[in-house]
């Protein structure tokens, strides 16, 4: 028996609430986007431009960022890292959540997947750690292979990976109301991601090449196209993103993503 998307929702926050206690698409050559072939160290794809809706991605990597330098550098929305797996909160994330804001900067919240942990216990921290805030972008579930971490190698099954991605987003979608979005890497696009979780936003990393040359006719909302950009406000290097689309479509994502009324979970 197929179960309501509604009924699917609420059992997941249910079993938040329980952890809790206990703890039309663009063509991409119609896309507002200037490409660039410009080789070299830090080669890139594309070069940002004024008619494109540009924004960034920062960890307490980036060190003390100045919000406002960043909203004059033509900045219009950040993805924030905010926690990873069950036990890890990023150490400048509610001031980076907060400097954002002030600075008129649109923002939201990242979780990184751990791949040794259950997803509703993932879904439970990043419950406990990011406030929820209407004009907020949505919440995004980071997930990649992790071969570099010391304490997590693990490549679930993709029956057993869904289901854990699942509990995540519907656990998410029920607290804040609204649709997740989903960021990957293209290898882990090409493992477990593609034909699946079709109905979710997808932030796409690929600084190579366009993202169609990568992943294909999958429909992507955000492009991260360099990890070697520069911005103002922001010592070193800072991940550069793309949304796909003019800035009706950019307005159009952000109503369509408020799904439902957020539901307070019960204590």
């Amino acid at each position: 028996m197929v179960k309501s998307r509604s009924l699917v929702v609420r059992s997941a926050a249910l079993a938040l609430s329980a952890l809790l206690v206990g703890c039309s698409a663009l063509s991409f050559d119609d896309e507002p986007v200037r490409a660039t072939a410009r080789k070299g160290p830090t080669f890139e794809i594309r070069q940002p431009s004024k008619d494109s809706i540009e924004g960034i991605d920062v960890s307490y990597f980036q060190e003390a960022v100045d919000w406002h330098a960043v909203a004059g550098d033509d900045i219009r929305f950040a993805w924030i890292k905010a926690t990873e797996g069950g036990d890890r909160l990023d150490q400048r994330f509610a001031e980076n959540f907060a400097g954002a804001a002030r600075a008129g900067v649109l923002r939201g919240a990242y979780h990184f997947w751990y791949h040794c942990r259950p997803g509703i216990e993932q879904a439970a921290w990043y419950i406990r750690n990011v406030p929820r805030d209407p004009d907020a972008l949505p919440p995004v579930l980071d997930i990649e292979w992790t071969p570099t971490s010391p304490t997590c190698t693990k490549r679930p099954p993709a029956a057993e990976l869904h289901a854990d991605m699942q509990a995540f987003l519907d656990a998410v979608e029920a607290y804040y109301g609204k649709r997740p979005v989903i960021y990957t890497t293209l290898d882990f696009y090409r493992d477990r991601m593609d034909g699946a979780f079709e109905s979710y936003p997808l932030w796409v990393r690929s600084t190579a090449a366009k993202p169609h040359e990568k992943y294909g006719d999958r429909h992507w909302h955000f492009w991260q196209y360099t990890s070697t950009g520069r911005v103002a406000g922001i010592k070193g290097n800072a991940d550069r993103n793309v949304f796909y689309g003019s800035e009706a479509a950019f307005r159009k994502f952000l109503a369509d993503s408020n799904v439902a009324p957020a539901m307070v979970a019960e204590r």
